[in-house]
């Protein structure tokens, strides 16, 4: 009997149709400002994306990836995150059947609000998980202006 390492994943399909509509209907990458994820991207980590009053927040699944080797750019609007996933060498003779957990390289970008404070996003990654916090800009409170008479 031979185990297959080819398999049928669904979510797979429902993933590229995910990006392709994001592509569509976000303005700043309907342009194709930047698709060089097509390209060099080996996988894509699950996200969680939250608005809260004072900020967004955003939890990406990274397991196995050392905090070194991810590169968090924020530039015109747009939030991107790469990074690498090593693996070590797998020989069939050290008695893995099947490999399935993806390495190599991964990329994501996000559109962010113009409520976003860029100046002030931070980053840290605990157990597995990324966790970008977005503050949103302090309001301007409304100003009174006086009309003068001449």
């Amino acid at each position: 009997m031979s185990i297959s390492s080819n398999r049928y994943d669904p979510w797979t399909r429902l993933g590229l149709l995910t990006k392709e509509l994001e592509r569509v209907f976000d303005p700043r990458l309907a342009n194709n400002e930047d698709a060089s994820n097509v390209a060099t991207c080996d996988w894509v980590p699950a996200v969680d994306i939250k608005e809260e009053a004072e900020r967004f927040l955003i939890h990406a699944d990274i397991p196995g990836v050392d905090p070194k080797d991810i590169d968090i750019t924020m530039e015109n609007g747009v939030l991107t995150l790469r990074g690498q996933r090593s693996s070590e060498r797998r020989e069939a003779a050290d008695g893995w059947k099947r490999v399935e957990r993806t390495h190599g390289s991964f990329y994501r970008r996000f559109g962010l609000p113009d409520t976003a404070d860029a100046s002030r996003i931070s980053a840290r990654g605990q157990n597995g998980v990324l966790e970008i916090v977005i503050p949103k800009q302090e309001r301007a409170a409304p100003r009174k202006i006086t009309v003068s008479a001449e």
